[in-house]
């Protein structure tokens, strides 16, 4: 199996942990200082460093796919991946936050395997490696391009990473993106790989509490803040630009439609802020069509993420394009495609195809 070049995908944006570390309080702005010169650390060494996977160990043929989780513990350390302290066949142990990783990692094995018919992250049964306790104060969960890093937050902003699990699914499908479409992680590719995590982490969620369209919440890594912290959550997809305004993190930035686009060149050109507009895209598909989002609107998704036209350099109306013709293929001329046309109109994007 050969994969895209790995990115190193952090489920905070810099934007947010920029602001934080100018904050008045010093243990505020101290440990996003931090969690920013680790973060910098690491996507140097994802663009140095060439890509080695896991071993792949197929299941027997006509088995179900099965998955192969290994938790580790870093001691706040930041040495990879630490002490392992939970394997697969391992019951739970006394660190919630290791039974926290073990139960999101199957969560999202079993949402791709179940619906999607995908073994593991990369097709091939990959085992799933994460690592908790990372750092000290660390502000963060990330995708390194071998396996999934949570940090346990520093108590005032965040909280411990582990606890929701649509992070969890968030950056394991970095993992998918990878091995499947390799978007670029810049501008409106960049801001597409970030929707594609956000889709399956809260598609993840939703499938892990049994919740159906109209009974979820939309929001990416609610209960990652801290009781003081005005906000909800990182992300709204239902809303996007409301899920936090507060006096230290500042105002949610993400826009909903193209009218308010934003064109900046941090944040590898807005990947983690003009997300937002696929992200209500598909928000729009899911509502409109009702019932399971996983089902038929995440099915196109899922489609066109996998689908082999998809190119690592794929803007919004090449995606938009892509579902429409997804939607048609698996569902015909129904409200599946109906669905699909009316959102990317909604949020102001023309599909390529209709240029």
């Amino acid at each position: 199996m050969t994969a895209s070049h790995p990115v190193f995908c952090t489920i905070v944006p810099p934007h947010l942990l920029d602001k934080l570390a100018t904050a008045d309080d010093p243990g505020v702005a101290e440990a996003a200082r931090r969690t920013l010169i680790a973060d910098s650390g690491h996507r140097t060494t994802r663009r140095l460093t060439a890509w080695i996977g896991p071993g792949i160990t197929e299941p027997p043929a006509g088995a179900a796919p099965k998955p192969d989780r290994t938790i580790h513990d870093c001691g706040h350390r930041t040495t990879l991946p630490g002490r392992k302290v939970r394997g697969e066949s391992d019951g739970p142990v006394q660190d919630a936050p290791v039974n926290r990783a073990f139960a999101g990692l199957g969560a999202t094995f079993d949402l791709y395997a179940k619906f999607y018919g995908r073994n593991s992250i990369d097709g091939q049964g990959l085992p799933l490696v994460a690592s908790v306790h990372y750092d000290t104060n660390y502000g963060n969960a990330f995708w390194n391009g071998e396996q999934m890093v949570f940090g346990d937050g520093d108590g005032e902003i965040f909280l411990d990473f582990t606890l929701p699990v649509d992070v969890i699914g968030h950056e394991l499908t970095h993992g998918v993106t990878q091995y499947t479409a390799g978007l670029e992680y810049y501008g409106q590719s960049g801001a597409l790989n970030e929707s594609m995590s956000d889709v399956f982490g809260s598609l993840i969620k939703q499938y892990s509490l049994g919740q159906s369209a109209d009974r979820a919440d939309w929001l990416i890594g609610a209960g990652l803040f801290a009781p003081d912290v005005q906000g909800e959550a990182l992300r709204s997809m239902k809303a996007p630009g409301t899920a936090y305004d507060d006096d230290v993190l500042g105002k949610d930035p993400q826009p909903a439609t193209m009218d308010d686009y934003v064109r900046t060149s941090r944040d590898n050109g807005g990947v983690h802020i003009n997300s937002g507009i696929p992200n209500h895209a598909f928000y729009l598909v899911a509502a409109a069509l009702g019932g399971n989002a996983w089902e038929r609107a995440g099915q196109i998704w899922y489609d066109t993420l996998t689908g082999g036209e998809l190119t690592p350099t794929a803007d919004f109306a090449d995606f938009a394009a892509l579902t429409l013709k997804a939607a048609r293929a698996r569902f015909g001329d129904g409200d599946e495609l109906g669905a699909v046309q009316k959102a990317w109109s909604q949020v102001g994007v023309t599909a390529a195809a209709e240029r």
